[in-house]
């Protein structure tokens, strides 16, 4: 049998071992804590901004059938549609069909810094398409991202703290940022999203060429 010395050296190494793992662990869970408020913050504050991107979305399709309609074109190809959780809202404007969708925001995510520490904060997504069309047979978040990855035309990156900019990327300028206010960032994201889209055009399809920008 084990002496009472062999015991209390047991219960000794113990008790370091359980006080390792305590301290190790508050560690982690405060770092987990301060990622999960981020990120409930930065969720509030990106639906408020999606929300408002669906506002302008509407007041765009009725300024654009004004338009089209004064030069004698039909205008029953442009509206705007989205879901009751206000995730997704897809515009359709004639030839042209753009998404924007906060379904990227799985968990706590953050944007590299190269200099300074990970900018946690929730994401818009705009896409060129239909966002149900685009998703469509993908079953995992992975599998998801994946597709929207492939049709992303660009994506706003809203942070937990209002007071700080929004980060704006778009792809095909290299993921260039550009700092948005919050105040501005619904607006100025979907407008420069329709510029980006509409603004440009179709190629016949000939090897690699399908589509340009003016």
């Amino acid at each position: 049998m084990p002496s009472n010395y062999e015991n209390f050296d047991n219960m000794e190494t113990s008790f370091r071992k359980s006080s390792v793992i305590q301290e190790r662990l508050g560690l982690v869970s405060s770092h987990m804590y301060k990622q999960f408020l981020d990120y409930q913050h930065s969720t509030v504050n990106t639906a408020e901004i999606f929300s408002e991107m669906i506002n302008n979305f509407k007041v765009m399709a009725d300024t654009l059938k004004q338009s089209f309609s004064a030069r004698g074109i039909a205008t029953q190809n442009i509206f705007v549609d989205y879901d009751k959780d206000k995730t997704v809202v897809v515009i359709n404007i004639l030839w042209h069909t753009i998404s924007l969708t906060t379904r990227c925001n799985f968990e706590p995510q953050a944007l590299f810094r190269e200099k300074n520490p990970p900018f946690f904060c929730g994401r818009v997504m705009a896409l060129n398409g239909n966002y149900n069309n685009i998703v469509e047979g993908a079953k995992t978040p992975s599998e998801i991202m994946e597709k929207l990855l492939e049709k992303e035309v660009a994506s706003l990156y809203v942070p937990a703290d209002k007071s700080q900019s929004c980060i704006f990327k778009i792809k095909h300028l290299s993921n260039r940022e550009f700092f948005l206010n919050n105040t501005d960032a619904a607006t100025e994201f979907v407008l420069k999203v329709v510029e980006i889209i509409c603004g440009g055009g179709i190629y016949h399809e000939e090897g690699q060429r399908k589509s340009f920008n003016i």
